[in-house]
Parts: C-alpha cells; structure tokens; sequence
C-alpha cells in the first residue's frame, strides 16, 4: 500500500493536476496469522483517532486479510465504525477498506466468477475464499504462496505473477485479482497480465486507489493500471 497507492496517486498530477499529501498510523503485525490479525485490528480504531486528528480527506485501511479474518461482511461494519471515529474526532471522513474496495470491484466488473493470487497460508486462503464467497463471489482457481512473514511479502518478486497467473484456470473467470493483498506487490504486472490474459485483472492496491479517487469525487483513471482504473467504468457505482 505505502509503495503502489502512491505510485498510482502520483501519476495523475500530468493529467489532471492535482497533488496528494499521504498520512499513516501502523498497526502492528508481524506474522500472518489469525491471532496476530485479530490483534492487529483491535488497533483500528485508534488509528482511525489519530489519521483523523491531520483532516485527512479519506481514509483506507490497509489489510486485506486483516478485515477478512474477522468473518464474512466484517468490512461494512469497519468502514462503519472507524468512519464513527473520524465523526467523534471532528474530523468527519469516509473510510475505506481494502476488503471491501475488493468485494466491490468485482461487483463493478460484473465478476460472478474470479481467479486469484495470495501470498498467505493455505488456511487464511480459504479464509478469503469463503468471505468471496459468501459475497456472492465463486473463486474458480487460484494459487497460494504460504509466505507467513509479513516483510517477506513485500519482497517477493511480481515479475513472477504473469507466469503464476497463467497456469490458473481461467477460461470460465471473468476477472483475475493479480494480488490479493496490499503487501504484495503486483502493479508493475497488471497491465502485462491483462494484456497476455484478455479479461480484467486488478488487485487490493488497485481497487483501494478506485475508492479512494471515488471518495475523493475525482476521475477513476490511472494509466497502465488495468481496465478497473481506466476511467470508463461509472463513478461511484
């Protein structure tokens, strides 16, 4: 998130002129696991207090599986309840939730069917699955990269995920998530896997920087970054 939404927020000042100031408050998470997530996210609140003393316009929180893992839907009621925080705080501000940004980017590109990449353990996959899926979401294929650790995730090599995308089933998808997870970097991979796949390919970053323009009241378009973020699918859907 702290590298890809940046990057995708950055090349629009050529387009349109705007510039973006960026603000965080981290919430603790060594280990992927389920008890570390629970921990993680008891934090939110307070985070949400502290990003709203700077006035900050919108507000994403960043973990995926980190909302995931709290049971199917979890996402409405964060967004809900950290936006409360900002209201109590003064500083009245919409939140958005890389969970839920995914969930409705599927619904945006009328994606009944997807195929994805995660980097987690095999367990918080099927965790994930089950959340699409009770969404309404049928996860067809996909590949899991048991990657535990937290900063390995961020390592970890997306001129790799073309390849690993192209042994997935994905004749009866409509969608591809090229990432799953904010930590794990895929934007630089998108375009290319679009490109060589012929359907829609986005990932966490891409649809969190959707909402986040969305929220904003601003264009959804960012180039190169795959048909979610071309500007031709409606504002505020």
């Amino acid at each position: 998130m702290e590298t890809e939404i940046p990057a995708m927020l950055n090349t629009r000042p050529d387009l349109y002129g705007e510039e973006f100031t960026f603000h965080s408050s981290r919430m603790r998470m060594q280990s992927v696991t389920q008890e570390e997530l629970e921990q993680m996210d008891e934090q939110s609140k307070h985070c949400a207090t502290l990003l709203s003393d700077a006035r900050c316009d919108v507000l994403a929180y960043a973990c995926l599986i980190g909302i995931m893992a709290q049971g199917p839907g979890y996402h409405e009621e964060s967004e809900a309840a950290l936006h409360q925080q900002t209201v109590e705080n003064g500083g009245d501000a919409p939140v958005v939730t890389s969970a839920g940004a995914l969930v409705r980017a599927i619904k945006r590109l009328e994606a009944d069917k997807i195929a994805l990449i995660a980097p987690y353990v095999e367990e918080l996959t099927q965790t994930m699955i089950d959340y699409f899926e009770s969404a309404g979401v049928d996860v067809i294929d996909y590949e899991t990269l048991e990657c535990p650790d937290n900063l390995e995730v961020a390592q970890l090599d997306q001129r790799n995920l073309v390849n690993i995308a192209a042994d997935l089933d994905t004749d009866a998808a409509d969608a591809l998530v090229l990432s799953s997870c904010v930590q794990m970097p895929s934007l630089n991979s998108i375009q290319a896997a679009e490109d060589t796949l012929g359907l829609p390919v986005f990932s966490a970053a891409t649809a969190t920087t959707y909402e986040i323009l969305d929220n904003l009241g601003l264009s959804t378009q960012v180039p190169g970054a795959g048909r979610l973020l071309s500007g031709g699918l409606n504002e505020g859907h």
